[in-house]
């Protein structure tokens, strides 16, 4: 068994912050992913440093802003189109630099041209889908097509009609596991759901039949997910792996309220906005971290912490020397002690029209989308969107009028961050 430690990061799509138990849910069965925030540290005010697919997962991937990162938005799902670029270090590259052995499994969504693919960036082994999203039994693309097969084994096409993805997501995990149980190993399972389409396991399907729709078919999507994640847990213990994994939990953004997830489903509990948005609801998401015996457990942290922090921390809990021009920051300063402040006092973020500085407490949202519904937005008067998490992160009123100083300081953070869209 190696002394190093194994790493097995869990990445769910389209997951609100509240979807878990440990996260304030009250209608949903979660044990597994509990299990891990009691057997861990969960954060509270954990960011997704994009409210979309592709960019979250390239600043995970590289600890950087998703600007840096070179996918600002969201990769092509059609084969020969390119994506996150090639000369960016990514964090398979490093584990594999280091003697680890990478597997992807899941989804992908950051490039479909061999370069671009998981084999180019950094991955020995993966199996999954390289597109948005996929039908989980036809494999086939679900958006446009008809004719647009999605499933890949190392950069080969492969079939598997008729078998259910999260079940093959999960086989080919263990198996991964399994092969590389003598020698560390990085494990990147970029679980598809409960991204639509929504095609959850009959069992939770009964289990969930007397919620209202959408929740009830979102709700079984989750399960589907946990019951996976469970079995993942399992293995680990039947290899005596368990206390050798460090294994990270998190979602790649905001739940979704498109039409082709009948609607929503999701929560963000308290808090405003969804996928898309740039509101709370959109880029805080649920996140956790377990390795047992080494980090403390059934704790939680309320600093400001961020997926392009996976990256310096993984580093650090693995003792490889970190590269120098990482944006994320390790957190394991935080992790064993309490008392340590966020290592990010500004971050900014940009989708499309909207942008969003967090600096410290205060929070400025510029051309605001809420896809919450939650509340109206002035066109005019809520074109700049003040708030302060700690006096009030549900972010329902604009503070703005009323802080007039503390618009033009962020608003100046923005205008003077190198990915601005306003003239400086």
């Amino acid at each position: 068994m190696s002394k190093k430690p194994n790493v097995i990061l869990i990445l769910t799509d389209d997951q609100g912050w509240a979807d878990v138990n440990c996260y304030g849910s009250k209608d949903l069965h979660t044990p597994n992913m509990d299990k891990l925030a009691h057997e861990g540290v969960r954060f509270t005010q954990f960011y997704a440093a994009a409210s979309v697919c592709s960019p979250s997962r390239a600043s995970m991937l590289t600890g950087m802003n998703p600007h840096a990162a070179g996918l600002p938005g969201n990769a092509s799902s059609t084969k020969g189109e390119t994506g996150m670029p090639t000369d960016r270090f990514t964090l398979a590259e490093m584990m594999k630099q280091a003697g680890y052995a990478t597997g992807h499994v899941g989804k992908w969504h950051l490039g479909y041209t061999p370069e671009t693919m998981p084999n180019g960036q950094g991955f020995d082994y993966s199996y999954g889908h390289m597109g948005g999203c996929i039908d989980n039994y036809s494999h086939f693309f679900y958006w446009h097509g008809p004719n647009r097969h999605d499933l890949w084994e190392n950069g080969k096409e492969i079939w598997a009609d008729g078998k259910y993805f999260p079940d093959l997501m999960a086989t080919q995990a263990e198996a991964f596991i399994d092969q590389h149980s003598m020698e560390p190993f990085f494990l990147y399972y970029a679980i598809n759901l409960p991204h639509y389409p929504l095609q959850p396991d009959e069992k939770w399907r009964a289990y969930y039949k007397d919620l209202d729709s959408p929740r009830k078919e979102y709700a079984a999507f989750v399960s589907t997910i946990d019951e996976r994640i469970g079995k993942l847990l399992k293995k680990l213990d039947a290899l005596g792996l368990r206390e050798n994994t460090v294994i990270i939990f998190q979602s790649d953004h905001g739940y979704s309220k498109e039409e082709r997830t009948f609607g929503g489903g999701g929560s963000a509990g308290p808090f405003r906005g969804a996928k898309f948005s740039l509101f709370e609801g959109g880029i805080r998401v649920p996140a956790i971290i377990s390795w047992k015996g080494h980090l403390p457990e059934n704790v939680s942290r309320n600093q400001m912490a961020l997926n392009i922090d996976w990256f310096p921390t993984i580093a650090e809990l693995c003792g490889i020397a970190t590269p120098s021009n990482l944006e994320g920051k390790s957190l394991v300063p935080i992790l064993k002690n309490n008392d340590i402040p966020s290592k990010h006092q500004t971050f900014i973020w940009q989708n499309n029209g909207s942008w969003a500085v967090r600096k410290n407490d205060w929070k400025l949202i510029g051309d605001p989308w809420d896809s919450s519904d939650k509340g109206r937005l002035d066109p005019e008067k809520d074109k700049l969107f003040l708030t302060n998490m700690a006096m009030d992160s549900t972010e329902m009123t604009n503070l703005s009028a009323k802080y007039p100083e503390k618009v033009a300081e962020l608003l100046a953070e923005y205008t003077h961050w190198p990915y601005s869209k306003l003239e400086q």
